[in-house]
């Protein structure tokens, strides 16, 4: 029996469905009855919980498991996300501790290898860091900037701008969500790594930049997309306008600032290996438009 967290979101929800389609048994965790029940109709095993940061709640699921999937969700509004995501991460490794599951599978992201600068990667550095004093074996999938992330300004490209906060040149790894969950999925039905530990640095099929991403939605609507650069300095009132807490804009800020300087960037061989999806990245953005 796997456990699968997440899967009232993308990737989640692909690696539980992936996970039910090889006949597997599944145990998903949801906070509300409600979004577990088409679940259960597909006969995954429905857990109720309330909060990530319950340890003994957590345990209690993960027990006679053979494998899980794991993640640090969002909370934008987070006063302080740092602390907020430290205390989910400690929450994991006592539950992973206490039910004594053998393998768990742990969504962190490119970048995670560093402690500093990095903005919200920084919490997965240190759930990268807490899980690795825990007895079970650990995947961990650093996946790459979210193709989806995209979506928040799909608008925008409709009238001939995409607003964007990285250099407009830069190209970088992106990955759909479908390709994480899927990846994750494989490295549950693998089992536990020979190794205590085992990173995929997961790229989608393709890099790109944003002038790039511009050229996709502009194929998809069918009209010139200029890739609009804005100011790093426009990072913070930006998100805070749409609701996110000073904290996590300034880690936005931090994290944007960190790609333009290259330090959020794979780690290459040998401490991790590399995987890309199989995603189209114009199958992915044409849902935003």
């Amino acid at each position: 029996m796997f456990v699968v967290a997440g899967v009232t979101g993308n990737t989640g929800a692909v690696v539980a469905e992936a996970l039910l389609a090889a006949g597997k048994k599944v145990r998903v965790l949801v906070r509300d009855a409600a979004k577990g029940a088409p679940w259960r109709a597909r006969g995954a095993d429905v857990r109720l919980l309330a909060s990530l940061d319950d340890a003994s709640a957590l345990a209690a699921a993960l027990e006679g498991a053979e494998g899980a999937y794991l993640l640090s969700p969002p909370n934008m509004g987070a006063a302080d996300f740092i602390a907020e995501r430290r205390a989910t991460v400690d929450a994991f490794a006592a539950a992973i501790e206490r039910s004594r599951v053998p393998h768990v599978v742990f969504l962190s992201s490119v970048g995670g290898q560093h402690a500093a600068a990095t903005g919200p990667i920084r919490t997965v550095h240190y759930g990268e860091q807490r899980l690795a004093k825990t007895d079970a074996k650990l995947t961990f999938v650093r996946a790459a900037y979210f193709l989806e992330n995209w979506a928040a300004v799909a608008a925008a490209a409709k009238g001939g701008k995409l607003p964007t906060f990285l250099p407009a040149d830069l190209v970088i790894p992106m990955v759909a969500t479908r390709d994480i969950g899927a990846v994750a999925a494989k490295a549950l039905l693998d089992g536990p790594p020979a190794s205590k530990i085992d990173v995929i640095e997961l790229a989608g099929a393709k890099d790109l930049s944003s002038k790039d991403v511009a050229a996709i939605f502009g194929r998809l609507i069918g009209r010139s997309v200029e890739a609009e650069e804005a100011p790093l300095e426009a990072v913070v009132p930006t998100f805070t306008s749409f609701g996110a807490s000073a904290s996590m804009a300034d880690l936005y800020r931090e994290m944007y600032e960190g790609v333009a300087r290259g330090i959020i960037a794979w780690e290459g061989s040998p401490k991790a290996r590399a995987v890309r999806g199989t995603s189209d990245p114009e199958s992915v953005l044409r849902a935003f438009v």
